[in-house]
């Protein structure tokens, strides 16, 4: 019910007749409000006192509600109704307090702002002062990676070049000084067979048939250049020139083996595989 201020008026009987009808509608109200709860325990109290399972939660939800308006129903029972008189005085006034309780909460809202404000205001400025040191710690590696770009002396290749052909140089020079030290050795103590023979007539005739005969030196020489030249087929065929006791000799001794389906060829064991 709405009523135009400029016909508000405290002395005159129209209020006094809204002031009543504005009672008696409250009246009304409430006692609908009563018969509905009324109602409300007429039903209840047919259903019983059964235990609720999950299919009747909704009944007593209400159950619940009924309960809370029964209870307020009797507090409002206990008070009279102060019929507030609808005069431009009461509503400035009512204004006001309804501005006041606006304020607070305004109040309250900012004040609560403000102390997140301030929070985060402290992380940021713990967030630029981490990232400060960070800026000092990456420009201290900088200064020390630029000194150490600079100590790190060049290697040309020509240098690199000359270094690996010294050390291929001293390897050959090792090697040539094996093989004449492994000749040497093969020559003392593997010589041909004719050095053997003191007999002047036994000598002569050995020579004779052993002119084309060659050292154990030069044996495994010819073996191991067939193993590394041609190392699909590393077997050599046995000629007249090799002396069958060397041949026994590197054959017993897992020097040399022998052509499994040709047995007068003979290969280098691969010692290097």
């Amino acid at each position: 019910m709405s009523v135009n201020q400029q016909d508000l008026d405290p002395d005159s009987s129209t209020d006094m007749e809204d002031v009543t009808n504005a009672e008696e509608e409250l009246i009304k109200e409430c006692d609908e409000m009563w018969k509905d709860m009324e109602e409300c325990q007429k039903k209840l109290s047919l259903v019983g006192t059964e235990t609720l399972t999950d299919s009747n939660a909704q009944l007593s939800l209400l159950i619940m509600q009924v309960k809370c308006l029964t209870a307020e129903l009797s507090q409002w029972q206990k008070e009279n109704p102060e019929i507030v008189p609808l005069n431009e005085e009461v509503l400035v006034t009512l204004g006001e307090e309804e501005f006041q309780k606006l304020r607070h909460d305004l109040e309250l809202v900012l004040s609560t702002l403000q102390s997140k404000n301030e929070k985060l205001k402290e992380d940021l400025e713990r967030e630029q002062q981490w990232l400060e040191e960070q800026q000092q710690i990456l420009e201290s590696l900088n200064v020390v990676h630029s000194e150490l770009k600079n100590q790190v002396v060049t290697i040309s290749e020509s240098r690199i070049l000359d270094e690996l052909n010294t050390k291929m140089h001293d390897i050959k020079e090792y090697k040539e000084k094996l093989l004449i030290t492994l000749g040497e050795f093969l020559e003392d103590h593997f010589p041909l067979p004719d050095r053997n023979v003191k007999k002047k007539k036994k000598k002569t005739n050995i020579q004779e048939s052993t002119a084309q005969l060659i050292t154990l030196h030069e044996m495994l020489e010819i073996l191991l250049n067939r193993l590394f030249d041609v190392p699909h087929d590393p077997y050599v065929k046995i000629s007249d020139s090799f002396w069958p006791p060397y041949i026994e000799l590197l054959l017993r001794n897992g020097i040399a083996l022998r052509h499994p389906e040709d047995p007068t060829q003979i290969r280098l064991e691969a010692f290097h595989q």
